[in-house]
């Protein structure tokens, strides 16, 4: 954009810092996010399941995508512990122009402990370039809220990541660059990479299988660390299916136990090799 202007005196100062202000403020606030992400091939919701580390069911869960009237696009991810705690995650993203992909625009994750009360909530505003984590004051009152300003180049996925792995599935790509934001102790943003680490041909009676697992990309310096202290996180698809999802295995929230969430119908044994 050329501006002219030819003014003089205080009020061509005047005007010439308003309209300086109105530019930066412009371009502070605008933060679309990098990423862009495969369209659904579906929508619905899934029934589903939450297992614990020694695969016991522990509790329902649910997994949906769903387009809005805007033409937005929705994910809510439900899972939990019956009677105890459980966590909610929603992202919504926007179709790109001229294209057949999405784009991030806010990510939330709650979590609540048996009684509903709030464990810790994590928003990102890609509109507004900020993210927060808020975790309960150690009193029990209230919530304390860490504000983290977002890169201008974010490519973070905390909650879109079944359609993040997509080009993974198809086999399109060897590995999938993107950015966490962890809210334990300090709110940080961490680099991550994700790549195929199992990849099962259907067989008679039984669904073709791929394992995504996805980690902190620390370098070759840390990675033994890294395996070492990072929890297993994975996905499994069925790339035949037009919902391919099937499980994830992550932290049911911030500093909670490692969970499994399967969908209906889906063996546990099935998923580990």
């Amino acid at each position: 954009m050329n501006l002219r202007l030819t003014l003089g005196g205080d009020r061509s100062k005047g005007l010439l810092l308003a309209v300086a202000a109105s530019l930066i403020s412009t371009a502070s606030a605008w933060a679309d996010s990098e990423l862009m992400l495969a369209y659904p091939t579906s929508f619905g919701k899934i029934q589903a399941a939450t297992f614990d580390e020694g695969r016991q069911r522990v509790g329902d869960a649910n997994f949906e995508i769903e387009k809005l009237e805007d033409g937005t696009v929705r994910i809510i991810a439900e899972s939990g512990v019956d009677g105890g705690p459980h966590t909610i995650a929603t992202a919504t993203l926007s179709p790109i122009v001229d294209t057949n992909l999405l784009r991030p625009v806010y990510q939330q994750s709650s979590s609540f402990d048996a009684d509903n009360r709030p464990l810790g909530t994590m928003r990102i505003d890609h509109t507004t370039g900020e993210a927060t984590c808020s975790r309960p004051h150690a009193d029990g009152e209230g919530m304390r809220t860490q504000r983290v300003p977002l890169p201008t180049d974010d490519r973070i996925a905390n909650v879109p990541l079944t359609l993040l792995f997509d080009p993974l599935v198809k086999g399109d790509v060897a590995t999938v660059d993107f950015q966490i934001l962890l809210c334990r102790y300090n709110a940080k943003l961490l680099d991550f990479q994700a790549k195929v680490v199992r990849r099962d041909e259907a067989t008679d009676g039984g669904d073709a299988l791929v394992e995504v697992r996805y980690g902190p990309d620390f370098g070759s310096v840390f990675s033994l660390l890294a395996k070492a202290v990072v929890p297993r996180l994975s996905f499994w698809f069925d790339p035949a299916s037009s919902s391919p999802w099937i499980a994830h295995r992550m932290p049911l929230y911030a500093d909670g136990p490692e969970v499994f969430v399967v969908r209906q119908g889906i063996e546990t044994n099935t998923l580990l090799d």
